[in-house]
């Protein structure tokens, strides 16, 4: 028979990536963690993990295990919360990709203060990892883009893309700009921008190759960067910001459409519920 504990074990490898890690999470040793897996793997007849020197991966029956026992784990915390009358406040951990607007989080984040109600944990990555971390139950749900094809879902806001141009800047003024306007000005390369690569072709299909004065994961200081006049990058339109201009780009017509995106194990509809999601539908209404 399968116990609880059992699966706590093999979530926690998951969550932590390590059985070190994972040990230590469930405060016990590494060797009782490993033999409470191991039993897991005999009972269900197959391995749940690929191990290595560098790193554990789920095998396929790991990938359709995770999904179910997330869902059972939350069923018991559900009851636990309901035996204490509810007197732990449910945690959502929310994953942010790292190319929202920093402002929208900070209203999402306010809106959700003022409302009140569950915990938040947050984590931020990029799209993929994003995807990965919802699959695989290690977080609820994700404010991210919204690809064709993407399960439960609830769209937040469409946007496109501008330049990034310091308050000072000759073209600050326009409403649009050429990339060739732009061709002798140096180039702020975001690393982490999900349009880097269609920006890189907009502009060497125009014959410019400008020069990149620095490159960095960081929008905070990508901003930061243009405002002091050190160069000019390709944002999402809401970086509009005080010391900021964002003419759009002629010819570069991409958008990309923002929403929470639900994980699989979890109930989409109670979700919605949330004080969290009220927060983010709040922004909906006014993204900008």
């Amino acid at each position: 028979m399968i116990d609880r504990y059992h699966l706590r074990y093999f979530l926690a490898v998951i969550d932590h990536g390590t059985f070190s890690r994972a040990a230590e999470a469930c405060n016990v040793s590494q060797p009782t963690l490993s033999v409470g897996v191991a039993k897991l793997e005999k009972m269900l007849g197959q391995p749940l993990f690929r191990r290595s020197n560098r790193r554990v991966e789920l095998t396929q029956a790991g990938t359709l295990l995770a999904e179910q026992a997330r869902r059972i784990e939350a069923g018991f915390l559900a009851a636990e919360r309901a035996v204490a009358g509810s007197a732990a406040a449910e945690t959502i951990r929310l994953g942010v990709l790292g190319t929202i607007a920093p402002g929208w989080i900070s209203r999402v984040l306010r809106a959700h203060r003022v409302t009140g109600g569950e915990r938040l944990e947050l984590y931020e990555g990029r799209e993929r990892d994003l995807s990965d971390r919802l699959a695989s139950g290690r977080i609820d749900v994700a404010l991210t883009i919204v690809r064709a094809g993407a399960g439960a879902h609830d769209v937040v806001a469409e946007e496109g893309y501008a330049m990034a141009l310091p308050a000072f800047h000759p073209l600050a003024g326009r409403a649009r700009v050429a990339a060739e306007e732009l061709a002798s000005e140096a180039m702020i390369v975001r690393r982490h921008c999900e349009a880097l690569a269609d920006t890189s072709r907009h502009f060497t299909a125009r014959g410019v190759r400008p020069f990149f004065a620095a490159r960095t994961a960081s929008d905070e200081r990508a901003l930061r960067y243009v405002r002091e006049g050190l160069g000019v990058t390709l944002v999402p339109q809401s970086f509009a910001s005080d010391g900021v201009a964002c003419p759009r780009l002629d010819g570069f017509d991409l958008t990309r459409t923002l929403g929470l995106v639900y994980a699989p194990h979890r109930d989409a509809a109670a979700l919605r519920g949330s004080a969290l999601v009220r927060a983010v539908e709040q922004l909906a209404q006014s993204p900008g």
